[in-house]
């Protein structure tokens, strides 16, 4: 029985046996019984012409190899060499709660081990696991802080440790689209060592509204990023973290996506682990606030639109009106209601933001001061 919807299948028409005509019957099996003979004849000739240079000696059934390599000659391409740098710092990350629980990747970022990963691995968790490269048990690892918004967590072994290989991030400024980018992480929880998948950088800044919030500055890649890759590492040729693996584009009803795959930058990365530890240290995380509430532009045009300004709110004071489309803050590029939305979110209270806004075909430049984001 085919799979396929039954609007692409057919099911194929029996026709009775008594009914067939027996002539046209006659004269397929007859075609039939031409082709073998043909085909009798033709391995015939075949095996003799095998036969004859078998016989001569100019066929050889040696199977050919190649000479034995010496140590250090071989795993020498640039992927091998950056997957070689980045192993010893991917550990596997096991979390389980009262909803069960799933298998993730982290990237060790101090040597005493503190470690990065996905918010979603962790989240919900009551007990973590860390299994280290090259250790066969896993160890306690508790979280020290985690951030949905943004989709990172921040976690620490429970034990007292020394000497792991720290992760080199790399240069926020040294990332350009089409540049090559290998994925490093636990796909699919496979036994053994961290799978590698390669690709290039499709695109910069890209932004995903999620289920737990909007993630921006996001790398898009067509490296193979599957289930387990969570929170491991998108590398460069050198083996430097470019970014977090965090989320995969998968195919529905009416879209079809192919290798579309997303890393939080390593400029974000940075960002929000300052966040984290000043957390974890006890400080408290407060979020921006502007007051508007916004639209897609259905025309297809960039920016947000904005639908509503609430009363005495930064957005009133700072003279925002409904309908203008909001185009940049703080000289970064709005385009869309999700990248407004992580851009205020990841400012402060009494942030000072400069706000491009087009109104009635003319932009304006407004100023507001943030406030705290009620809870």
């Amino acid at each position: 029985m085919s799979n396929e919807p039954s609007w692409l299948y057919t099911p194929p028409t029996q026709t009775p046996a008594s009914s067939r005509n027996r002539r046209g019957g006659g004269r397929i099996i007859a075609a039939v019984l031409a082709i073998g003979i043909v085909s009798g004849v033709v391995g015939g000739v075949i095996g003799a012409q095998f036969s004859d240079s078998t016989n001569s000696g100019s066929v050889s059934r040696t199977v050919v190899t190649a000479p034995p390599v010496e140590a250090g000659a071989f795993g020498d391409s640039t992927v091998a060499k950056a997957a070689s740098a980045i192993a010893p710092s991917i550990v596997t990350v096991t979390a389980t709660g009262s909803m069960g629980g799933g298998v993730g990747t982290g990237v060790v970022i101090t040597s005493d081990g503190q470690i990065i990963t996905n918010h979603h691995v962790v989240a919900g968790s009551t007990t973590v696991k860390v299994l280290l490269n090259g250790e066969t048990n896993p160890r306690d690892a508790k979280v020290l802080a985690s951030d949905a918004g943004n989709d990172l967590a921040l976690l620490e072994l429970t034990e007292p440790v020394s000497g792991l290989t720290v992760a080199v991030f790399a240069d926020p400024g040294s990332i350009a689209v089409g540049d090559p980018v290998v994925a490093a992480g636990y796909a699919l929880d496979l036994d053994g060592a961290p799978s590698i998948t390669s690709g290039i950088i499709s695109a910069l800044d890209r932004t995903l509204v999620m289920d737990d919030g909007v993630l921006n500055s996001l790398i898009q890649t067509d490296a193979a990023i599957s289930s387990g890759n969570s929170g491991g590492p998108l590398i460069n040729l050198a083996g430097q973290v470019v970014g977090i693996n965090t989320a995969v584009a998968r195919s529905d009803f009416g879209t079809a996506a192919n290798n579309i795959g997303f890393a939080i930058s390593v400029g974000e990365v940075l960002r929000v682990l300052e966040i984290l530890r000043d957390v974890a240290d006890g400080g408290t995380r407060e979020e921006g606030f502007l007051g508007v509430s916004l639209g897609v532009r259905q025309e297809g045009g960039s920016g947000a639109v904005v639908t509503e300004v609430e009363s005495d709110s930064p957005a009133s004071e700072a003279g925002i009106k409904v309908d203008d489309v909001i185009l940049e803050v703080n000289g970064q590029t709005i385009t869309g209601q999700g990248a407004l939305i992580a851009v205020i979110r990841d400012s402060a209270p009494g942030d000072e933001v400069e706000i491009v806004v087009e109104r009635g075909g003319e932009r304006l430049t407004l100023t507001a001061v943030l406030a705290a984001r009620p809870n």
